[in-house]
């Protein structure tokens, strides 16, 4: 028998990943398109996007090697087949639209496990074991109770949150419009979230775990608006709003009441201090910090303007 060379292990791992297909699902959106973009330039995988606009998707990830783009819809089951043909790993983040479990999401899952895939990558929610009520917690037992090979990604709160779901008030108001009291949050960037989902879809040690990830300080809203202040060079305030008068403002703004319900839900697990804590996941992970708040308003900081 020849010489065994250490690096052997590592050069067949490459190479079965060379020969799997990864399914994004969701490839346009803020963690699944930096999940995209990290396995195409650091992995040899093949990429497929499942997305609900393809059009839309053949737009934003133009250019972008060794990737098809498929038509995905969790609500419409004739999706499934063309989205999973030839697939062994897939990612999923869950749409905030749909949150029902059972209805939404069960008869996606129940295909998952007849395909026998290799690994399911779930982004729950950090603290989600603790928190039943939450769709997190329920997609997760699913995914249990069917056996799906599986890994849970649990971040903190998305620093991209700001960004999108609280960017009106940003713009109009340069205010948080956020019912987080003066509780902190150990907030994530979803650039690091995608990357720490590439990691886990190219390395078997992930498998059947639950990650915990967050950024590098829990910092408070008014600690943020600071930051905020800071580098966009404008004043940002934090209102600090009730719960209700929130959920009364969003109804009103024609947000889903489904949706607006979830995000009540979660700020105030945030008030009752359960989204400040902070761990080291993600730099091992990586083996790199994960981005800062800073770090994220100066990059983003065209959003908050445009």
């Amino acid at each position: 028998m020849g010489k065994v060379n250490q690096n052997d292990d590592h050069l067949l791992q490459i190479r079965k990943f060379k020969m799997e297909k990864i399914l994004v699902i969701g490839g346009t959106g803020n963690i699944g398109l930096p999940l995209i973009q990290w396995l195409a330039t650091t992995q040899n995988s093949q990429i497929v996007a499942g997305v609900h606009n393809v059009q839309r998707a053949q737009r934003t990830l133009a250019g972008i090697e060794r990737l098809e783009i498929r038509h995905f819809d969790f609500l419409d089951a004739t999706t499934f087949p063309t989205a999973f043909s030839g697939v062994s790993r897939v990612f999923f983040v869950r749409p905030p639209q749909l949150s029902k479990p059972k209805t939404d999401m069960l008869p996606f899952l129940k295909y998952v496990k007849q395909q026998r895939i290799h690994q399911l990558v779930f982004v729950s929610l950090i603290g989600v074991e603790k928190n039943p009520m939450t769709p997190h917690h329920k997609i997760e037992k699913m995914i249990q109770q069917l056996g799906i090979p599986h890994t849970f990604i649990r971040p903190s709160f998305f620093m991209q949150n700001l960004n999108t779901t609280h960017r009106f008030d940003i713009q109009q108001h340069h205010d948080l419009f956020i019912p987080a009291g003066h509780a902190k949050t150990s907030f994530i960037d979803t650039r690091d979230i995608g990357e720490v989902a590439g990691v886990c879809l190219t390395d078997d040690r992930y498998l059947n775990q639950a990650l915990e990830i967050t950024g590098p300080q829990a910092l408070t809203y008014d600690e943020i608006a600071k930051i905020m202040t800071e580098v966009l060079g404008t004043p940002i305030t934090y209102s600090r709003p009730g719960l209700l008068k929130f959920r009364r403002v969003m109804l009103k703004r024609g947000i889903k009441k489904e949706f607006v319900n979830v995000m009540v839900m979660l700020y105030l697990i945030t008030q009752l201090g359960n989204a400040k804590k902070v761990t080291d996941t993600a730099e091992r992970v990586l083996k790199r910090p994960p981005r800062d708040i800073r770090t994220y308003v100066q990059d983003y900081r065209d959003y908050f303007f445009s």
